[in-house]
């Protein structure tokens, strides 16, 4: 998975660095045990891999913000989604309209990977006893 969140922070214009490679670790290894958790199952099922990269990678970009908001001022979030809309839900991200500053932007983009695809945890729960 270390590899799939690397790949997807790449895609949004952020370069890997030494030391990156601990916190993605410890990233990975938190949103691992809060799925499995919330699910009540041993491993990740593959229908929730992606999510669980999107949650490791906005978990990662939390902590960069958090401890060292200079090594992520890099990123490009005008190519960030505008509207996604599946069903009744709707979200929308103001990017790159003036709309909202910078931070915002991030803060928001941060939440909607932290929170996009918890809904479809549902599916693979299993009941504990």
């Amino acid at each position: 998975m270390l590899d799939m969140v690397k790949a997807r922070l790449q895609s949004f214009g952020y370069e890997i660095e030494d030391g990156d490679e601990t916190i993605l670790n410890f990233c990975i290894q938190k949103v691992e045990s809060s799925i499995k958790n919330d699910c009540n199952v041993s491993s990740i099922p593959d229908g929730l891999v992606c999510i669980a990269v999107d949650m490791a990678v906005g978990e990662f970009l939390t902590a960069k913000k958090t401890f060292s908001p200079d090594s992520i001022a890099g990123l490009d979030l005008d190519y960030a989604v505008k509207q996604i809309q599946t069903g009744d839900t709707n979200t929308v991200f103001a990017t790159g309209e003036g709309s909202q500053t910078a931070e915002q932007r991030l803060t928001a983009f941060i939440s909607y990977l932290l929170t996009y695809g918890k809904g479809e945890f549902a599916c693979y729960r299993r009941i504990r006893w």
